[in-house]
């Protein structure tokens, strides 16, 4: 069976050779690694993920996974989130942004977030993460005025992920579109290399296996009502 990937914008217009073999499903929801699971898959990579309209990616159900033996990795952005958090359980964490949040300098589920377009539209960003304008930035320095990166800066940490662009930005900072056009020509996605890492690693001959767990899966409630849940719903399809 294929390795499963939840991903959506940030492999935006990736084609080819990263994807190749691999089942590529869209941002994952609650319940989505749960279901995964129980039709076997074995290798589960979670890179973007669903929220404030449906409830996230459940720790619970990657918690499953792994107590059932199933590879889990993460990176990028829901996935790099999870996968911070999990890491002592034996998911298994990829790339810049899952490691900085895993050794505390970032914190803020924010500063990966995204407006995206629907599937019907490939999940084509519309905003830019906050991690992004600022690789940007930094690669931008030397082609800015004393100033306007301090200024852009400032700004990108300003804005709701909902509204920052590079031409929001621009205009925060005080600045006109040419800074904007600067920061669109030379943009840098960490998402996307820490996305196209975890891809490489799922289409490599040999990715990594968890280590076999030294806890146990505690079955709560809550987990038992989803479970109950998403069998059901299963079975009524």
């Amino acid at each position: 069976m294929k390795p499963v990937v939840f991903a959506g914008p940030s492999i935006h217009g990736m084609t080819g050779e990263p994807l190749s073999g691999l089942d590529l499903r869209g941002p994952a929801a609650c319940g989505d690694i749960f279901d995964a699971v129980q039709r076997g898959v074995r290798t589960i990579g979670l890179i973007d993920g669903l929220y404030g309209d449906c409830a996230a990616v459940w720790h619970k159900e990657i918690l499953h996974a792994l107590s059932q033996g199933v590879t889990v990795l993460g990176a990028a952005s829901m996935g790099a989130l999870r996968a911070a958090e999990c890491a002592i359980f034996g998911m298994t964490g990829i790339g810049e942004i899952f490691e900085a949040y895993r050794d505390g300098r970032r914190f803020s589920d924010a500063d990966v977030a995204v407006s995206h377009a629907p599937g019907e539209l490939d999940y084509r960003p519309l905003t830019v993460a906050l991690v992004d304008a600022e690789a940007t930035l930094d690669a931008c320095r030397r082609m800015l005025a004393p100033g306007e990166g301090d200024a852009l800066a400032l700004a990108a940490r300003k804005l709701h992920f909902t509204r920052r662009t590079w031409r929001s930005m621009a205009t925060t900072a005080g600045l006109g579109s040419a800074a904007a056009n600067l920061l669109a020509t030379n943009a840098v996605s960490v998402k996307r290399n820490d996305a196209a890492r975890l891809l490489a690693l799922l289409t490599a001959e040999a990715s990594p296996s968890p280590p076999s767990p030294a806890w146990t899966l505690q079955n709560t409630l809550f987990f038992q009502q989803l479970a109950a849940r998403r069998l059901t719903g299963e079975k009524a399809s």
